[in-house]
């Protein structure tokens, strides 16, 4: 499965959110360090949600740039 996931920068760095999973976020100081940590929590919070039998969502979410 691919999940959509967000990069946004902050004055202190670079957050990450997947939208398709609710309360799987990260933040670091680098665009690099952030988004091997949101690779590594997908992975754990699919882990979690197998461990408590939760039904893992199917990935909905999708990206379009749009020109301004």
């Amino acid at each position: 499965m691919q999940y959509v996931v967000v990069i946004e920068k902050s004055d202190n760095g670079y957050s990450a959110y997947v939208p398709d999973l609710p309360g799987c976020v990260v933040a670091a100081a680098t665009k690099g360090e952030t988004e091997k940590l949101i690779r590594d929590a997908i992975q754990l919070h699919l882990e979690a949600m197998r461990d408590d039998d939760e039904a893992i969502p199917e990935p909905t979410s999708s990206t379009v740039f749009v020109e301004a």
